[in-house]
C-alpha cells in the first residue's frame, strides 16, 4: 500500500475527520535529509475533527503521531500537522 493511502486510511478510521488533506511534499525536499527516491517521505496533514476538541496542540499531535507510528518508524521522515476542532 502506498504511504499516503495508509496515512489517509489510518487518520480517517482513527479520528473520523470532518475534513482531511494528506499532501506529499517530498519533492520539495529533494536532496535534503530523509529524502528517498520515489518520494513519500515528507507529508503535510490538515485535519478537522471533533476528536481534537478540548485538547492542546501537543495532545492533538500525539494523537496523530500515535495513529501513524508505523509510518513514522519507517519511510516517513517528516510530518507537518495542522489539527483543529470544528469551528476553529
Amino acid at each position: 500500500m502506498q504511504v499516503r493511502a495508509s496515512i489517509l486510511r489510518k487518520l480517517t478510521d482513527g479520528l473520523r475527520p470532518v475534513t482531511i488533506e494528506v499532501i506529499d511534499e517530498s519533492e520539495q525536499h529533494h536532496g535534503h535529509g530523509g529524502w528517498r527516491e520515489g518520494g513519500e517521505t515528507h507529508f503535510r496533514v490538515r485535519l478537522v475533527s471533533e476528536a481534537f476538541r478540548g485538547k492542546t496542540r501537543v495532545e492533538r499531535h500525539r494523537l496523530v503521531n500515535g495513529l501513524l507510528a508505523d509510518e513514522l518508524a519507517g519511510r516517513v521522515h517528516a510530518l507537518a500537522i495542522t489539527a483543529k476542532a470544528p469551528g476553529e
